[in-house]
């Protein structure tokens, strides 16, 4: 907790606790709640509690409105209310690929932590077996080693029940109890496989289905598919079981079907197009191994997004268990390096700090091959990279494959897959290829994924004026005034006309409201883009002599998400007067049924002894709007 640690307490409280709370976020000067029932919340303690500067209830949002100051203060509220059971929106956004990567970023997010703490936990257990040999590995501790990274990722269906359900906006524990069903021992250690194989199988009512070689343990995508089935069915269900029995009956009944239905039918699906994939694939290395590596290695992490890459694991298994090297598995060998090249250029080219910190370990699982934190966490979302690594794996995979390289046993990955290569004779010869590709696959997928570039989103809360003032090393200049030229064309009216109270009231700082009549802002003096955000909805520039001007387009547009504006400029960039900012869609904006006012505020009016705004009734861009008088 920081220093707002009790304000965050007494405006958790005082909106009603956090069982009254459905989902938080934060625009530039304001936390904006959603909460169950806003009759709970006591809206008169909260504008007079000290630290609080009003309270807004406007588009379904309970706006408590904090200053400048609360991204600092949404840290200790965040701190407060803990894990939030928020329904995330899960509309259509984008293309099929792009709705793709939204489910699949916004499901793992949560769990990216733990991921890279079990990637790197992986890789100490890898660096110990071979440091300290064969014997340690059959010790106890490193058993208790091995558990600490590989339990995480043998029981992951589990960990995304939870967050997948709650994506989908169904229950997260039933998510995780239809997961614990997927993972149950005797699934996964083929215990049941074994007990029912003279009798027929594996059945259902006589229904009869099948498991993967090594069940489901460490799969994502038939948990995804279920969890999404089971969130639907949980509330169609609410809607017609009586309240009375709807705690336990709903559960019971959304398990009860849908955990068949995942053996049944969605695990199967997976098996059957794995089973095709892999007899295609085995057709391709047939005809041409070198063609087979290039597209195994181009899609070899698609593939283990899907658990579609078992479809050649258990043929790689059986010639091993002969005494036969397999090229089967080769193409795959560097990809991770590749992953991982693309995760360095996304750490040292992003100026997003979150990124930065979540890339550091990503980066040190993938050099031990566990890629996940790197897929779900980092190249997937930003997709450039992610494709980066695709074209170097499928480079890399041919050149193995042409090689001629082969595995000997069944090794480790990343960099402890090398002993793999080594002959029974003690040929190190495809080892040391295996080196040579994987440098060639890390430099490679650094400098593709750097060349290519990616949208690179500027941290998603604003800095406080301290926080902006030291990072652009901007410097008061003791000048006499400071003019503000219109930012856009449009019709001025005064700001107690403002359609939000923040605004009309000079709670946030004295200006003018501008209603637009073209769609485009511009620089209004030569300055620093302090904050940008997300949504696109708001810009905060500060001038060259410290004035501190914020553009809201539009009332209450923070609710589009971005939709309907374009920007052309990002946090921390310096411009000049005249250039282009932002184009937004007025129409389409008031077709949503917003308001476009544009509220110019000066939001460090105490700075300055007068404020003096033109006369005129229209205003293009460029022209001047108002005059600040600098205090003594």
């Amino acid at each position: 907790m920081g220093k707002y640690e009790q304000l965050a307490q007494d405006i958790v409280k005082e909106v009603g606790g956090k069982e009254n709370v459905n989902s938080l976020t934060n625009c530039i000067t304001r936390l904006r709640f959603k909460l169950k029932d806003e009759g709970k919340a006591n809206t008169d303690v909260l504008k007079n509690m000290d630290g609080v500067v009003t309270v807004m209830q406007s588009g379904g949002q309970y706006q408590v409105v904090i200053g400048n100051h609360v991204p600092d203060v949404r840290k200790d509220v965040d701190a407060v209310l803990g894990l939030l059971e928020e329904k995330t929106d899960s509309g259509p956004k984008g293309n099929l690929f792009d709705q793709f990567v939204d489910i699949i970023s916004s499901i793992f997010q949560p769990i990216l932590a733990p991921l890279s703490a079990a990637g790197m936990l992986k890789g100490v257990a890898a660096i110990l077996s071979f440091a300290l040999g064969a014997e340690f590995a059959a010790t106890p501790t490193y058993a208790v080693v091995n558990a600490m990274g590989d339990g995480l990722f043998l029981l992951l269906p589990i960990f995304i029940g939870f967050t997948a359900m709650k994506r989908f906006g169904g229950s997260p524990f039933l998510g995780m109890m239809i997961a614990a069903s997927m993972v149950y021992t005797g699934f996964i250690d083929g215990s049941l496989t074994s007990q029912f194989a003279e009798s027929g199988g594996l059945n259902f009512f006589g229904i009869p289905f099948s498991l993967p070689a090594a069940g489901y343990g460490s799969s994502v995508m038939p948990i995804i598919a279920s969890t999404a089935f089971a969130a639907f069915l949980e509330k169609q269900l609410r809607k017609i079981i009586p309240d009375v029995v709807k705690l336990f009956l709903v559960p019971f009944f959304t398990a009860l079907i849908t955990v068949p239905l995942m053996f049944i039918v969605i695990g199967p699906i997976m098996n059957m197009a794995s089973d095709a994939l892999g007899n295609g694939l085995l057709a391709i290395q047939t005809f041409n191994p070198i063609i087979f590596g290039a597209i195994l290695g181009f899609t070899w992490q698609v593939l283990v997004m899907f658990g579609l890459h078992w479809a050649l694991i258990p043929f790689a298994i059986i010639a091993l268990s002969q005494g036969q090297p397999t090229a089967l598995l080769t193409p795959s060998g560097s990809v991770s390096f590749a992953q991982t090249g693309a995760v360095l250029a996304v750490l040292l080219k992003t100026k997003n700090a979150k990124l930065k910190e979540l890339s550091v370990p990503a980066f040190i699982s993938g050099i031990f091959g566990v890629t996940e934190p790197a897929i779900y966490g980092i190249t997937l979302p930003k997709k450039k990279p992610f494709w980066a690594s695709c074209v170097v794996g499928a480079f890399t995979g041919g050149t193995a494959m042409a090689l001629g390289v082969q595995a000997y046993q069944m090794g480790g990955l990343g960099i402890f897959r090398y002993t793999s290569a080594i002959s029974p004779d003690g040929d190190i010869k495809f080892a040391i290829y295996s080196m040579i590709l994987d440098a060639v696959a890390l430099v490679a997928g650094f400098g593709l994924a750097w060349a290519i570039g990616f949208k690179d989103d500027e941290p998603t809360i604003a800095m406080s004026k301290e926080e902006a003032k030291g990072s652009f090393a901007v410097q008061k200049k003791k000048v006499a005034k400071q003019e503000i030229f219109s930012p856009i064309t449009g019709n001025i009216l005064p700001l107690s006309q403002a359609r939000d109270a923040a605004f009309s009231e000079g709670i946030m700082g004295k200006g003018v409201v501008i209603e637009p009549t073209v769609g485009e802002v511009v620089a209004p003096f030569d300055g620093t883009i302090m904050t940008l955000f997300p949504t696109k909805h708001a810009i905060g520039i500060i001038s060259e002599d410290g004035m501190e001007l914020l553009i809201h387009i539009g009332i209450d547009t923070i609710q589009l998400e971005g939709k309907y504006f374009e920007v052309f400029v990002k946090q921390g960039d310096t411009v000049k007067k005249g250039d282009k900012l932002v184009r937004f869609d007025i129409q389409a904006i008031e077709e949503e049924g917003y308001s476009t006012q544009v509220p110019i505020i000066v939001t460090n009016t105490p700075d300055y002894a007068d404020i003096i705004m033109t006369d005129e009734n229209e205003v293009q861009q460029g022209t001047l709007v108002s005059t600040a008088i600098l205090a003594n």
